[in-house]
């Protein structure tokens, strides 16, 4: 018969790393997406830590101490609304800045207000503009202003996210917006096994 292999449970956030601009823990069911999110936000110097779902990210965020949570909408186990909600009413986790980045739906965007929200970014989106948004969101929370939620919200986004966009042009692709190399890279490192950083 063949040999049977034995997966070791990996945690997916990383070490301290000296020098960074700022840690950032990404929250989103989809690998590949996960991966696109962390490299382009390690290309600008932040530290990225991932997590699958809200679930896990509950587990993690006190001890990683994120400056930033992004968190998707639609995931197993704990959705990004719930996760939201849940991070706003833990006194440890209330200022923290969080942003949704999903299809920014009417719904998700009402929503992630009601729950104390402070960010949309709507998918597809330019590397360009998460890494912008993250910054405005450190900015926020350096200063004193972060992480209260609702009437401060930063609207980004291929569509105009914060007014109930759809997510963007239905013929475009995330692959796209991040461009043809990155998706590679990002796949490439996904099959080496490198996800878990």
């Amino acid at each position: 018969m063949g040999k049977t292999r034995t997966r070791r449970w990996v945690r997916t956030y990383s070490q301290v790393v000296p020098g960074a601009s700022g840690r950032v823990l990404v929250v989103d069911d989809n690998k590949v997406i996960r991966q696109l999110i962390r490299v382009n936000l390690e290309l600008e110097g932040f530290e990225v830590v991932t997590a699958a779902d809200g679930a896990e990210c509950l587990d993690v965020v006190h001890h990683v101490r994120p400056d930033v949570v992004t968190l998707d909408v639609v995931m197993p186990r704990l959705d990004g609304l719930r996760t939201a909600a849940r991070l706003r009413a833990d006194p440890r986790t209330r200022n923290l800045p969080l942003a949704i980045v999903s299809a920014c739906t009417q719904y998700e965007v009402e929503s992630g207000l009601d729950v104390g929200v402070d960010a949309f970014l709507a998918k597809p989106f330019e590397p360009a503009e998460l890494v912008r948004l993250v910054r405005q969101l450190m900015e926020r929370r350096g200063s004193g202003g972060g992480g209260s939620g609702g009437s401060g919200s930063v609207a980004s986004g291929a569509s105009g996210a914060g007014a109930g966009g759809d997510g963007g042009d239905a013929g475009s692709s995330f692959h796209g917006a991040f461009g043809a190399e990155e998706a590679e890279r990002a796949e490439r490192a996904e099959r080496a096994g490198r996800t878990g950083h």
